[in-house]
């Protein structure tokens, strides 16, 4: 996940009121020169290479809603606890209104399968924002966990985690309680090379921080510095033994942003646009069906039972879990 980004700059890229905007945009002629074209696709080409040439191609993108093909969260709160609680859970608790930091009372998926003797030991999250210990619960859940600012456990003899800590502690933490995505990746990326974890999280979060800070070319550079992550863990996984043509990815968002200029920077339930989202499915499961263009509506809570039964099980805990999104998986 990439926290907060919109569907209109994954289908349509860069906005051009936005981009013209020296508010948002103080280089407007530099980015302009990087990320717009009249041509839409081009547009989202140049600022998602990965998704367009490589998702697009092989797999599945749903959420423009140019051509009525709409993804959306299903909780009226339209904020990061909630949407994330919904992706995880499979349903939308209404008591879940805020980002405070309570432990989340559902079984979530990644807790779920670290139960299962199949999968116990090997469901790994790491996360920019720190609220993720609660949102995933990781008392209850014991979860191989790394969020925010947390150091990297390191005897004498890991040279890498200790290299990565003194890096982290003397990193400008620009926001208190997100740390910077490079970090995030390059952590969990050296777990799967260690470990090789069946299920891994990457939860980034900086795309957010950009967006309510109110500096769209930032928002954007990030973006695209997300877009080339997944290109990384991509090569990654298919070049590695084990992983290659055995792995899915998954990718989406935790809430959208106010449709209207003046809001874009916005999120929650009264803004207008904030809980449309979008999604992105890649792997050797998945039909290559590309850019959905059908009318039709998908909402969050269908993903964790989706993620389950691409693992081959089916996800339950005491509320109801919603069904499988359409599409499905290759038989």
């Amino acid at each position: 996940t990439t926290d907060g980004f919109r569907w209109q700059e994954v289908f349509q890229g860069a906005d051009s009121v936005l981009l013209s905007d020296p508010s948002y945009t103080p280089d407007t002629q530099t980015m302009k020169h990087m990320y717009w074209s009249p041509d839409a696709e081009t547009r989202r080409s140049r600022l998602f290479p990965f998704l367009w040439n490589v998702v697009a191609a092989e797999g599945q993108l749903y959420g423009n809603r140019k051509y009525g093909n709409k993804v959306n969260v299903a909780n009226p709160y339209a904020i990061s606890y909630p949407g994330y609680s919904e992706l995880f859970t499979g349903s939308a608790d209404w008591t879940l209104f805020s980002n405070a930091r309570r432990e989340n009372p559902h079984r979530n998926l990644l807790e779920y399968l670290n139960r299962r003797p199949d999968f116990r030991g090997r469901v790994a999250a790491f996360t920019s924002w720190d609220v993720f210990p609660y949102i995933l619960n990781e008392r209850r859940s014991g979860l191989v966990l790394n969020s925010g600012y947390d150091s990297l456990p390191a005897s004498d003899s890991s040279t890498w985690e200790r290299a990565f800590n003194r890096v982290q502690d003397s990193t400008l933490r620009e926001y208190a309680h997100t740390r910077p995505d490079r970090l995030t990746f390059e952590a969990a990326l050296d777990y799967a090379k260690k470990y090789h974890p069946r299920v891994l999280y990457l939860g980034l979060g900086q795309t957010d921080e950009y967006a309510h800070s109110g500096r769209y070319d930032l928002y954007l550079q990030q973006a695209g510095a997300v877009d080339q992550m997944l290109a990384e863990l991509w090569h990654f996984v298919q070049t590695t033994e084990g992983y290659r043509n055995r792995t899915t990815f998954v990718i989406t968002t935790d809430h959208g942003r106010g449709t209207r200029p003046a809001q874009w920077s916005s999120h929650h339930g009264l803004v207008e646009g904030a809980s449309q989202t979008w999604m992105a499915l890649l792997g050797p499961s998945i039909p290559a069906a590309g850019e959905q263009r059908q009318p039709g509506q998908v909402y969050t809570r269908q993903l964790a039972q989706t993620m389950a039964e691409i693992l081959g099980t089916h996800f339950s805990h005491s509320s109801p879990v919603a069904g499988v999104m359409p599409g499905g998986r290759k038989q």
